[in-house]
């Protein structure tokens, strides 16, 4: 098994990535999501949706085939209304069909989503870099679908992250911050440490084993899987209404 420091994310594995077209967003999505820590907020009172696989008719669904089989993925388009909208519509367009997953980090994540294949490439379907949305009701447990970045803050294109992590993570949790029911979901498995700085916008609630299946490819230099592990399709089974 391999271990990792989460300086990764922000070290090697995301801040190296040079996204297309990176320019400041105008957006305020992310300032009307954001959420800062308050012992006045009833942590109780939360609406997790990560945590119910029942789907919502404010939830949309993709279906994603790889080589190893498929992943679905339900999708938060109320919490994370920008990056759901461009990971839907790259999904319809075909923009995704064909790549791979270009980095692997088994008991981390698995990476996808660059057309160019190899971590330097993606864009928006803005064209331009948009900023990370944060939200209480969103965290990186296992299962996550998360906007991968550069070092700034509103540098997401295409490129996106599945948490795969199965070891238990309430030790670095802040917990009085911390819905209860989100402590015990980081038991099995996720990365709290990105909470805050990378967008949740979907849960995968069906196809683990598959994500599990592709975190253990054999990987080289810089992660790279020395075993291509491709994106068929993307099919958009429900949009939220």
């Amino acid at each position: 098994m391999k271990k990792k420091n989460l300086v990764m994310l922000s070290a090697t594995l995301l801040t190296a990535i040079a996204l297309a077209a990176c320019s400041p967003s105008t957006d305020s999505s992310a300032e009307n999501s954001e959420t800062t820590p308050s012992s006045s907020i009833d942590l109780s009172q939360v609406e997790l949706p990560q945590l119910d696989n029942e789907i919502k008719e404010n939830e949309s669904v993709v279906e994603i085939t790889t080589s190893k089989g498929k992943i679905t993925v339900k999708l938060f388009p109320d919490i994370a209304p920008k990056a759901v909208e461009n990971f839907v519509t790259h999904a319809k367009d075909g923009y995704y069909d064909g790549t791979t997953f270009h980095r692997i980090i088994e008991e981390f994540m698995i990476q996808g989503g660059d057309p160019n294949g190899d971590g330097t490439g993606g864009e928006s379907i803005w064209g331009e870099g948009f900023t990370v949305e944060k939200s209480n009701q969103l965290y990186h447990i296992r299962g996550a679908l998360s906007m991968a970045r550069a070092q700034a803050l509103d540098s997401q294109g295409s490129q996106f992250f599945i948490v795969q992590n199965t070891q238990d993570m309430t030790k670095d949790l802040a917990i009085q911050f911390t819905p209860e029911k989100i402590i015990e979901a980081y038991k099995n498995g996720g990365f709290p440490s990105l909470d805050g700085e990378y967008t949740v916008f979907g849960q995968v609630i069906d196809g683990m084993d598959v994500v599990d299946e592709i975190a253990k490819v054999e990987t080289g230099a810089n992660d790279i899987p020395t075993e291509e592990v491709t994106i068929e399709s993307m099919k958009v089974i429900q949009e939220a209404k």
